[in-house]
């Protein structure tokens, strides 16, 4: 008796067992589910997705809807754009989202564009519902030199068919910025800008700024225009100081080769002076010489030293009659 009770129980522990691995492989709730919405997954696909870690919910629960909107969708390539890290619930909405607004969009042109990095279902939505991007303040300068600041604001609708390589908003603002102050600038005076500003929209539209985005441009409108700086002014101010600068450097450099030229020719004047001492300090000896040889005369001697006396005498004269005639001119 008590061997078929212990027999009993383990056969009770194997069943429980058996029974929670069963039910922790096998979703039978969601295939119950499944089969009742109209989705064709068998029970060992579910057990592959348990296998595979794919979490089991994650690809019936959309093809669930897929289904329900009476789309066909492949349950292999779910699980494949899954396991590629796709966004399934993004995708089979934006299938049901195109399908809704009769829009050519399949499956496998959804995955890429999600796989790209791009919100697929967004990008339905703004094909249907056009988007509005509103710019920076652009800062452009007309021809007078006055400083605009523009913003405007650009209506686009996404281009499936671009939407995998197509370039994103950031491209189009910055076309439509240098559309704007390429106007800007070809205008004569900024009253022109602030009269006519529809002129920019015109202008910048039919640049075809949309070529290579994944957007249509609908039309550009130029919400705000206000005047900024002078620019010209400032300019020819900056100018202006710039030569003023040029100009005071100029005559520091010819200022100063002016001192070094005059401290060159002092100091050649101190050379003559000192040859001039030189050759003085050299008469002495020569008289010495003229008077021992004989060629000069003692009596002679004597009229040179009255002769420098009187020469010397003069000039303290007109020394002083030339200070006179100086202090009696102030």
């Amino acid at each position: 008796m008590g061997i078929g009770i212990i027999f009993g129980g383990i056969v009770a522990f194997v069943i429980i067992v058996f029974l929670f691995v069963v039910l922790t492989m096998v979703p039978i709730g969601l295939w119950v589910t499944a089969f009742f919405s109209g989705v064709k997954v068998r029970m060992s696909d579910l057990i592959g997705m348990r296998l595979r870690r794919v979490k089991p919910r994650r690809i019936v629960n959309p093809m669930i809807k897929a289904t329900k909107a009476g789309m066909g969708l492949n349950i292999s390539s779910v699980e494949g754009h899954y396991l590629a890290g796709g966004n399934v619930d993004a995708v089979v909405d934006a299938l049901i989202a195109a399908q809704r607004a009769d829009i050519q969009l399949n499956f496998e042109e959804a995955a890429a564009i999600d796989l790209a990095g791009r919100d697929v279902l967004e990008a339905v939505q703004v094909s249907v519902n056009p988007k509005v991007i509103e710019t920076p303040k652009i800062s452009a300068v007309a021809q007078d030199g006055i400083e605009v600041l523009v913003i405007a604001k650009v209506t686009v609708r996404a281009n499936i068919d671009r939407l995998v390589g197509g370039a994103g908003e950031e491209t189009i603002i910055a076309r439509v910025g240098e559309g704007i102050v390429t106007t800007v600038g070809s205008s004569r005076t900024y009253k022109e800008v602030l009269e006519n500003p529809d002129n920019i929209s015109r202008v910048v539209l039919e640049k075809g700024l949309d070529s290579g985005t994944a957007y249509e441009i609908l039309s550009i409108d130029i919400a705000d225009v206000d005047v900024a700086r002078n620019i010209g002014a400032r300019l020819q101010t900056d100018q202006a100081e710039a030569d003023k600068r040029i100009a005071e450097a100029k005559a520091s450099e010819r200022r100063s080769m002016a001192i070094a030229r005059e401290q060159e020719m002092r100091a050649e004047v101190e050379a003559m002076r000192a040859r001039v001492v030189e050759a003085q300090s050299e008469v002495p000896k020569a008289l010495a010489e003229a008077l021992k040889s004989g060629n000069l005369s003692v009596g002679g001697y004597y009229e040179l030293e009255n002769l420098k006396s009187d020469t010397a005498m003069r000039e303290a004269i007109a020394g002083g009659d030339q200070k006179q005639s100086a202090e009696a001119r102030e």
